[in-house]
């Protein structure tokens, strides 16, 4: 573990959310609307809203966080620039499958109602196969939908070739998690790759590929390779965190007629913010740079 990792880890919780709190809308599911309306109405921004939220064990809680999520879906019904994402681990995965599936279907249930999009996030490798069994059992069900995959994975390609007859919205990443050498690419040019030729998998077998990177160079290289082959702009879309500082291609990308869309989460309780924000600090070594700069100087 590398100095910057074990300073963020002993940094105070009250001090990350002072350095780190541009990546996370605040507390409570009105932060969240108030955010994606924001965005939307100041800079045509759309927004994939979420409840910071893991490692939920309680069965209480977990019905609690669903409760939470079906509130979000009331609140931002009306909406077109807002969906959600949602996580297993957040809603009874660590109780069993059919209660995590049965919880997952309440909220898609209820956002198919309004026509609102639901994304369920991959986590760790522990997860995914399962994650992408409870994702196509209830894609069968419903058309609003769509999953994550991580380019990171040297299983990826197969589970893209694997993943449903029906097309999908597929956000397609590197990942945050990190994940040991047997399972996994470990250079991050070569993840890089890998999303860009991801991107063209995707279409290849009629998905809809939610490009989601920072990385400019990568950017432009999807939009350069997908234009040249013709590739309507509505058949794809960009995605990044917010917080992080990317204005000027997300406005590139708004006036080619595209959607660029935020991963906006919020908080029911600051303590998951605290460990989401340490994890993005962590992941992203310029952050955690200037964070560390501003606490103690150069």
């Amino acid at each position: 573990m590398d100095l910057k990792r074990i300073i963020l880890d002993l940094m105070p919780g009250s001090l990350v959310r002072t350095f780190a709190a541009p990546y996370v809308a605040g507390k409570g599911v009105a932060s969240g609307v108030a955010k994606a309306d924001e965005l939307h109405t100041r800079l045509g921004i759309h927004s994939t809203v979420d409840l910071l939220a893991e490692e939920v064990f309680r069965r209480e809680d977990v019905e609690a966080t669903v409760q939470v999520y079906l509130r979000m879906v009331e609140a931002l019904k009306g909406r077109p620039y807002a969906s959600i994402s949602i996580k297993p681990t957040s809603l009874g995965i660590n109780e069993s499958e059919a209660y995590c599936q049965d919880n997952m279907r309440r909220i898609v249930t209820a956002a198919a109602a309004h026509g609102m999009h639901i994304t369920l996030d991959m986590e760790d490798r522990n997860f995914t196969d399962v994650t992408l069994r409870m994702f196509k059992a209830i894609r069968n069900e419903f058309d609003n939908f769509g999953i994550v995959l991580q380019s990171r994975l040297f299983r990826t390609g197969e589970d893209i070739k694997a993943l449903h007859t029906k097309p999908c919205k597929v956000r397609i990443c590197i990942g945050i998690y990190k994940e040991p050498a047997d399972v996994a690419l470990q250079d991050k040019a070569d993840m890089k790759d890998k999303l860009f030729e991801y991107v063209q998998l995707l279409l290849d077998h009629g998905h809809y590929p939610e490009i989601a990177t920072h990385d400019e160079p990568l950017i432009r290289r999807c939009i350069a390779h997908l234009d040249k082959h013709g590739v309507a702009k509505d058949a794809y879309e960009f995605q990044m965190l917010l917080g992080v500082p990317r204005t000027e291609i997300q406005q590139e990308i708004v006036k080619r007629g595209q959607i660029i869309r935020l991963y906006v989460p919020f908080a029911e309780e600051w303590k998951y913010a605290v460990h989401y924000l340490k994890r993005r600090l962590g992941a992203n070594p310029a952050m955690a740079g200037m964070v560390l700069k501003n606490l103690f100087g150069k």
